[in-house]
């Protein structure tokens, strides 16, 4: 309506413009400037979620998107040492597999063993990353996104403009990296392409110190080399992405009894990953929306330890490859403003090959359908879902595969917003069933697992405020989870056979809190993130066992938080970021099997200059300025302070 107006208000006053008086002119054409308005839809706050996006995102010194996800509240990132090490996602003590990572609202699999490595995907070509623990809710989304505990949406940037950037960085380490991100506008069209490529020989200095050691040596075996290119193309309501990924990369492994660089544990691994994926969607009759998705995958897997300087007792040399068909419809119908009713059909093809003793090729057809209806009425919001899941595994083993897996699960969500205020409420009962790793690798595998069922309580507010130079956004939730047949590996035939089986039953009660504050006037900007996490995970298993029940779960912090303050003067920009991550227990056989708390502060310097439509920047970054020795996982010493210098060109 307000472009109309515009419109409407830009003729009439072209029609009042007196034409020259010349001789035999009738007329006079007036041209108008085009008007284009745009605005920005309310976030739907029914769901608990948090974004960080833009120029906050940029600020950051990060380089992943794990390093960005790790300052929001109830997340806790894992961290296997070493600046190529697997990164994955737990969010509020639900486990990685229970987190589902999106690229442009299509998921982002691994039917192997359901975690995805966030280290892959890089920040240059992203607009936005969220996080969402209930159902995010659009009008018309896949069934894939109802199943999950919690999704990340990660989010490519738009292109408006032509433009081209090339970065050079020097860091720590021995550390290389050249960018290049290449944007375009034609027609309609738009899209990008962005690639980089990044080698390190990693030999970060550490020190490790406990009770009976106290051990000084330099990180060895934890290199990386990978090389990154991905593009997208879009045009109103279609969106393409194409991503391939390529890298070798040494496991350095724990460092047991390292009293001298005598000891090297061996690794190496190699990756190459490939999709590619699309999607469109579209609005008809005013009142029905469509949207179809396909994604096709191919990943390939190698990993060795079969060297002679190798001093593990295990040495394998071990390829997997996994192929994956997507294919996705939705239907949204909107009878009045204020109600849409939607359903969606998703089906999935996966494959898995493996060239392990005794190991059969293994392919899983899951289905996935959803009927939901949500409802906005004077302030009031509601939403609700049903999901299905089929799943149905083939193998050509003797054993045959496991039994199908068929299972209806629901989620309600309710909300109430008053001027700025938001409170809301929701419940959500959701399974993973258990991944091909689980039920069929040699040895270990077992086809007899139950599905690890959570459910989920959420009770929390949201406030925001905004004005002529502040901007506020204050939210807080109080939550509880519990998760029955928790699918772990124990040692059931002895030291070195291990099994998986479903044992356990967990209970989670927690607070998630968090408050951004922006504040704008002439050329200065100021903006501060803070994330708070409060939460006591607990063992509640057999009451008959006094060293572990109702005793913390492992690797699973009391007490997190993260501050994040940037400071803008016209093209200088200074972030400084502080996270803290209380103690942890890894190991139920001693109590003072902890890993103590750790502080880290990064900071960032950055700086642009402007020689005509041309960009030259430069920037600084120091990360764990503190020089503060910790670690994620026991004996995976993470890098101390290291510096990294980045060069840009822009035109």
């Amino acid at each position: 309506m307000l472009l109309l107006y515009c419109v409407f208000t830009q003729t009439m006053v072209a029609q009042h413009v007196e034409a020259p008086k010349q001789s035999g002119r009738l007329d006079s054409i007036q041209h108008l400037q085009e008007v284009t308005v745009t605005s920005r839809q309310p976030s739907r706050t029914i769901a608990t979620s948090q974004t960080m996006q833009g120029a906050d995102l940029q600020a950051l010194s990060t380089t992943s998107v794990a390093d960005a996800l790790k300052y929001f509240a109830g997340v806790l990132i894992k961290d296997y040492g070493g600046l190529g090490g697997l990164k994955t996602i737990n969010v509020r003590s639900l486990g990685a597999q229970h987190v589902g990572i999106y690229v442009d609202g299509i998921r982002v699999t691994n039917a192997q063993n359901g975690t995805v490595d966030l280290g892959k995907f890089s920040l240059s070509s992203m607009e936005s990353v969220s996080l969402y623990n209930a159902n995010k809710l659009d009008q018309c989304q896949s069934a894939s996104e109802y199943a999950s505990g919690a999704t990340v949406y990660l989010r490519t940037r738009r292109p408006t403009k032509d433009s081209l950037s090339v970065q050079l960085r020097r860091a720590s380490f021995s550390t290389w990296m050249a960018k290049a991100n290449a944007q375009f506008e034609w027609k309609g069209w738009s899209g990008f392409i962005d690639g980089e490529y990044t080698d390190s020989r990693g030999d970060y200095p550490f020190r490790y110190h406990s009770e009976f050691e106290d051990t000084v040596g330099r990180r060895a075996n934890s290199d990386i080399r990978y090389g990154r290119i991905e593009g997208a193309l879009f045009k109103g309501g279609f969106s393409s992405h194409i991503y391939y990924y390529d890298s070798e990369r040494g496991c350095p492994g724990g460092i047991v009894r390292r009293l001298s660089d005598k000891y090297v544990n061996v690794g190496r691994e190699w990756d190459r990953d490939f999709f590619v994926q699309a999607s469109y969607e579209q609005e008809f009759l005013e009142h029905h929306r469509v949207k179809v998705n396909a994604k096709y995958t191919n990943e390939y897997l190698r990993y060795c330890t079969d060297y002679p300087e190798n001093q593990n007792t295990a040495r394998v040399d071990n390829h997997y490859r996994q192929q994956d068909g997507y294919g996705a419809a939705c239907y949204a119908y909107e009878p009045w403003s204020w109600l849409t009713l939607s359903t969606s059909y998703d089906i999935r093809y996966s494959k898995l090959w493996a060239d392990l003793k005794k190991f059969d090729n293994v392919f899983r057809l899951d289905q996935k359908q959803v009927i939901a209806a949500q409802a906005n009425w004077h302030g009031l919001q509601g939403a609700v879902s049903m999901l299905h899941q089929h799943y149905h595994d083939f193998t050509f083993a003797h054993v045959g595969a496991a039994d199908p897996l068929d299972r209806w699960t629901p989620a309600v969500s309710a909300s109430y917003t008053w001027q700025g205020l938001t409170l809301r409420a929701w419940y959500k009962k959701i399974f993973r069933a258990p991944t091909l790793n689980d039920l069929y690798y040699t040895q270990v595998g077992n086809r007899n697992l139950k599905p690890e069922y959570t459910k989920q309580w959420n009770l929390g507010a949201e406030y925001h405020y905004d004005s002529r130079h502040w901007n506020v956004s204050v939210q807080a939730d109080v939550y509880q989870n519990k998760i029955e047949n928790r699918i772990v590996c124990l040692p059931l035939k002895g030291t070195y056979t291990w099994s998986m089986m479903n044992y356990g039953y967990t209970f989670c009660r927690g607070l998630n809190a968090t408050a951004q504050g922006r504040y704008h006037m002439g050329p200065w900007q100021f903006s501060l993130l803070t994330s708070l996490t409060w939460q006591r995970d607990v063992n509640r298993t057999d009451p008959d066992d006094e060293d572990t029940y109702d005793k913390p779960i492992c690797y699973s912090p009391t007490l997190s938080s993260g501050i994040t303050a940037i400071v803008g003067w016209r093209t200088v920009q200074f972030t400084t970021s502080y996270l803290y991550v209380g103690e942890r227990m890894w190991s139920y056989a001693d109590p003072d099997d902890v890993l103590m708390p750790y502080h880290n502060i990064d900071m960032k310097l950055t700086y642009t200059h402007h020689i005509g439509k041309t960009a030259v920047g430069a920037c600084l970054e120091v990360c764990d300025v503190l020089d503060e020795q910790y670690e994620h996982i026991p004996r995976y010493p993470m890098p101390g302070r290291n510096y990294k210098l980045t060069l840009t060109l822009g035109i």
